[in-house]
C-alpha cells in the first residue's frame, strides 16, 4: 500500500486498534500490520508524532507500564476518542461509499460500457 493512500487516515486507524484495550506503541504498530495483512507497515516516525498529536486532542490517555522488565508507555482510548472514532468511521462510510460509486463497477454502469 501505498504511504500517501494513508495519509488522512492514520489517526483513525489508531483510534480504532485502540478501541478493544489499551496497547503501547510497538503494539499499536504490530496490530495495525496483522489487521492489514501486512500492507500497513506504519514507520515509528509516523506512529508517535500520531499517538502525541491524539493524545494532545484527549482522544488518548497514555500510563507508563512495566512490560517484559521494560518501561512502555501505554494508550487507551478516552470518551473523547470514541466519539472521534465513531465521526471517523461516518466519515470513512461516507467517503468510501463516494469513491465506490465513482471507481467501482456496479451491474449498471457495466451493462452502460458494454
Amino acid at each position: 500500500m501505498r504511504p500517501d493512500s494513508l495519509r488522512g487516515h492514520i489517526d483513525a486507524l489508531i483510534l480504532a486498534v485502540l478501541e478493544d484495550r489499551p496497547l503501547h506503541g510497538y503494539a499499536i504498530m504490530e496490530e495495525l500490520a496483522k489487521l492489514s495483512s501486512g500492507a500497513i507497515d506504519l514507520p515509528t516516525g509516523t506512529l508517535y508524532p500520531a499517538l502525541r498529536r491524539l493524545e494532545r486532542l484527549g482522544y488518548l490517555h497514555s500510563t507508563w507500564s512495566a512490560t517484559g522488565g521494560r518501561q512502555r508507555r501505554t494508550y487507551r482510548l478516552t470518551a473523547a476518542g470514541r466519539r472521534a472514532l465513531a465521526d471517523e468511521r461516518s466519515e470513512w462510510r461516507t467517503f468510501s461509499s463516494t469513491i465506490s460509486a465513482v471507481l467501482g463497477t456496479t451491474p449498471d454502469r457495466a451493462a452502460d460500457r458494454a
